[in-house]
């Protein structure tokens, strides 16, 4: 699956699609920052495709059906590859809207004990952006609402670096995929939705503080070194346990 990920790279990924011949227009003007842990529920950039037209947005992570008559409880973020074309709330997008979804990289959890997980990164060995296959749709409550862009992430079965830490992840397209892939009226689209070539991602432990979405720098993806770690809690402990018997900034000497 993918419930997190990281994106940082706009401009490159915009450079991209210029040298992939992809021409976009911009719904809105996007207000992008940087961001380490992106979390469903959000608003991420997406690129949609609609009968050759391409438009880059902000796009909510966790789809709406166009069909709901009310914002559902569950709001999908990922979509298995192997059912898109039986599951009532996917098959109408199947052969409708496609979206890629950029990405620096993304994160997964490694069942390492019975109740305790380590948080990986994963990125493209050759430092360029992700852009992950999706579908997306348009909902509106009402007539008279404004209408709501959402999307979802397609996954499929692990590759072999993957297989290390989970059993799936989220399709990975090549840049000379991406045009295929947001033309949804091809069938044949469908086969590009595989798992990444073996040795195409590289890995490594990262802290748990990726644990909670609050926690979005750049020191999320920085490769856990659990001595770090030991160190960080210390000086933490020593200040709380001491920080009565140290003289205040303020005071005199």
């Amino acid at each position: 699956m993918c419930g997190r990920f990281v994106f940082f790279e706009l401009k490159d990924f915009i450079r991209q699609l210029h040298q992939y011949e992809l021409p976009f227009v911009e719904e809105q003007e996007i207000d992008f920052s940087a961001n380490y842990n992106i979390a469903p529920d959000t608003d991420i950039v997406a690129l949609l495709g609609d009968q050759s037209k391409y438009t880059l947005t902000l796009a909510h992570w966790g789809v709406i059906p166009h069909w709901a008559k009310a914002m559902p409880k569950v709001r999908p973020i990922n979509a298995r590859a192997e059912t898109l074309a039986i599951k009532p709330y996917f098959r109408h997008m199947l052969h409708r809207t496609h979206c890629i979804i950029p990405a620096s990289g993304f994160y997964e959890w490694k069942q390492t004990a019975q109740s305790k997980k380590q948080p990986y990164y994963l990125h493209r060995v050759d430092g360029k952006p992700m852009a992950f296959a999706g579908l997306w749709d348009i909902w509106k409550e009402d007539a008279s609402a404004a209408p709501v862009v959402s999307c979802t992430i397609i996954t499929t079965d692990a590759n072999s670096e993957m297989k290390f830490v989970h059993d799936r992840m989220p399709v990975i397209l090549e840049p000379e995929q991406w045009k295929e892939w947001l033309d949804a009226s091809k069938p044949e689209a469908g086969k590009l939705l595989q798992p990444a070539t073996d040795g195409a991602l590289a890995l490594s432990p990262v802290s748990t503080k990726v644990n909670n979405q609050k926690n979005s720098q750049h020191d999320c993806i920085v490769p856990y070194n659990e001595s770090n770690e030991i160190g960080e809690l210390f000086i933490v402990a020593f200040l709380v346990k001491y920080s009565s018997f140290m003289p205040s900034p303020l005071s005199s000497s």
